[in-house]
Formats: C-alpha cells, structure tokens, sequence
C-alpha cells in the first residue's frame, strides 16, 4: 500500500494550518506525518525540487518542515530559493537535522531558518515548536494586515483632504471671478499656464530648489487663489467698461495687499485658537497658504521693479509669483474683456517677448517660447466664446 503521507498532496480538505514536510527518508514522512496529522493539515514531499513546486501549490503551506542534508536540491538551497521568491519568503522554515555542530545551524539561521528540530524526534518537542512558529507567523500576518489597512486608511484620508483642499480653493477662486464675471474660465487657465511653467523649468538651475519636492504642486494649486483680493474692489471699478481713472487704478492696485492680508490673517486667527501641538505643525499644514500669499501678494511685480505693489524687482519676487504674472498677462492678452479686445496668439506673444528682462524673468518668457504651443492648446481647449483664434 501507497504511503499515505506521500499521497497527501490530493487532500481535498484544508484545516486551519498547512504543514509542508520535506524529507528523503520515508520513515521520517511517516512519523512527523502521523504526529502532526491530528492538529493540521499535512503534505509532503520528498525532494528539494517537488518541495519547491509543493510551496506554489495549493493549499500553500503556513511552515515548512525542511530536512537539511537531502541529495541533488538539499535543504540549504530549498531554503535559499524559497526566500528569494516572493511568493514564498514570508512561510517559516524549521529545519529538521541529525547535525548538531554548531556551524550548521548558525549557517541555517543566518540564512532566514526560523528553527531546528533534531533526529530523533521528540513529538512534544515537535509540536511545541511547530506550534510557537505558526502563532509568531499569525501575529506577524495580523500586524501585516493591520499597516497595510492602517496605510489604506491614511492614504485614503490624505486623498480626502487634498481633495477638501482643493475644493476649498477653488469656492474662493470661484467667489472672486464671481465678482468678475467676464473672466469665464480664466482661473483653469492660469492655474495649467503655471504648471506647463513649473514643470519646464524645474530642472532649470535657477529654479530648482523653488520648485523642489512639494513645492511646485502647491504652487500650481495655490494659484487660482491670485485674484482672491479683488472681492475688496468696488464693483463701480471692477466692472467699469472702460479705463480706470488714476483715482481708480489706485484701488484695483490694491487688490494683491488685500488678498495676502485675508490669507494671513485667516492663518492669525487659527494659530489663535490652535493647542500647542496645532501650532507646532503650523508650519507644514499652513505652507500652502503661505504660497497662496506670495501669488497673490506678487504676481503684479514687474521684473525691472516698475510692478506694484511693493515694487520688487528681479529674484526678490517670489518664483511662484512669476510665474503667475506671465501666465495672468497671458490669459489676459488673450481674452475680450469690458474695456478691451481679444488679441492674437501672435499678437500677444510679441507683447510678452518684448516684455523680457523688463516685465518678466527672462528665464520665465524663454520657457513661455518654448511651450507657447500647449499654451495655445490650453487656452482652445478652455476656452471662453470670445478668446482670439491666433
């Protein structure tokens, strides 16, 4: 009659626990066989080749029983390629062994052997160990479980914030264009101008450690929020259909102060009432807003210092506010408003070349040149009724 031990790759029923015994010696099959049977499910085998085809066959073991000195394959190599296989890295290994040098077992430890179970076998020694082995590995499975749920969770919550973020930014964006009315979809333009920027000259000597990191990704987010001052500006001159009187100019050139002054005093008033550990973290959770003011505090800067409103010129403008201010003058140059006509791609690239090293970063209007193509996608693709065909 067939060993039933070494039939036991056709069971049909699998138990909580898969034992995988690996022996060339039917004797020791038949004994760890019968003494473990009771308490788990049992499978054999009896060569280091068909133990390694065994470990990818279901039921997958949950430990393997591994003889050490086995010819052809021997239970080093088993071991070896067993946990080098990703599939199979993670199920324990005891080794069963007559050696009791020291050597061995420090080299089967050293090579990832969980345990030694020595020739002749003790059952309750066997059991024990078998036993400890499968509730570590279960621990360890449970904590597995438990970060990979835990990293789901707090990617999931991030994803739910960013995206809370984002919606928040553009309710604000949304009420100043509302005050605004011809600037149609003015804001999705500007904000993908920024980015076609950022992204060109991230790796520019220049502008690398601006637009470093997270840096670039809460530039182009923050964005939108440029204009948030302009629900400071009467309607009489937001709206007014023609020039602006020097009176009048006075009072939209103040529109950048007061959106950097609503964003940093929504920041004062939170670290107001924020615990101490709320505003230890100030500085990473309120960099966003911080990048939020520097756009809309700058992106009227002109590069020769003629821009308002602090008359910065050159690097002491804010890269992110460079950014914006061609992407703004772009857009604008671009689209009919109540006081002006829409003007050509052409047209409005001459102005902006003209306007380098006066209005803009030189660096800025020569990755302008080099993308003006996908801006001109961009302002087809969203455009408004009116924008100009070039």
């Amino acid at each position: 009659m067939a060993n039933p031990v070494l039939q036991s790759e056709s069971y049909a029923v699998v138990p909580k626990n898969t034992i995988l015994i690996v022996d060339d010696t039917p004797q020791n099959l038949t004994v760890l066989g019968e003494l473990l049977r009771p308490f788990y499910h049992v499978r054999a085998a009896n060569s280091g080749e068909r133990a390694l085809r065994a470990a990818h066959t279901a039921p997958r073991p949950d430990i393997v029983l591994l003889d050490v000195m086995m010819p052809e394959v021997d239970g080093y190599e088993v071991l070896y390629r067993l946990s080098e296989d990703e599939t199979t890295r993670d199920i324990p290994v005891i080794f069963i062994t007559a050696m009791s040098a020291s050597e061995d077992e420090e080299r089967g430890l050293e090579m990832g052997a969980v345990d030694y179970i020595t020739k002749p076998f003790n059952p309750a020694i066997v059991l024990a160990r078998v036993r400890n082995q499968l509730e570590l590995k279960h621990a360890r499975d449970r904590l597995a479980e438990q970060n990979n749920w835990l990293e789901h969770e707090v990617a999931r919550r991030m994803s739910e914030n960013l995206l809370i973020q984002e919606l928040n930014v553009r309710a604000l964006a949304c009420l100043a264009e509302a005050r605004d009315n011809e600037t149609g979809l003015h804001i999705v333009r500007t904000q993908t101008y920024v980015e076609l920027l950022a992204r060109y000259l991230a790796k520019h000597p220049r502008f690398e450690k601006a637009l470093e990191g997270r840096n670039l990704d809460m530039i182009v987010k923050a964005a939108p929020l440029h204009d948030i001052g302009k629900v400071g500006i009467p309607d009489s001159i937001l709206l007014k259909p023609g020039k602006l009187t020097v009176e009048e100019f006075a009072i939209m050139k103040s529109h950048p102060s007061i959106g950097a002054a609503a964003i940093n005093k929504a920041i004062k008033q939170v670290l107001a009432t924020a615990d101490e550990k709320v505003a230890e973290q100030a500085n990473g959770a309120f960099a966003f807003l911080h990048v939020a003011n520097e756009i809309s505090l700058g992106h009227h800067e002109k590069w020769d210092g003629s821009g308002y409103p602090a008359g910065l010129a050159g690097d002491s403008i804010p890269v992110s506010a460079r950014l914006m201010a061609l992407a703004d003058v772009f857009d604008a140059l671009m689209s009919r408003r109540v006081y002006k006509a829409p003007m050509t791609l052409e047209q409005t690239t001459n102005v902006i070349a003209e306007g380098r090293g006066r209005h803009f970063d030189p660096d800025v209007v020569d990755a302008f040149m080099a993308c003006r193509d996908k801006f001109a996608d961009i302002a087809s693709r969203f455009a408004d009724s009116w924008i100009a065909e070039s």
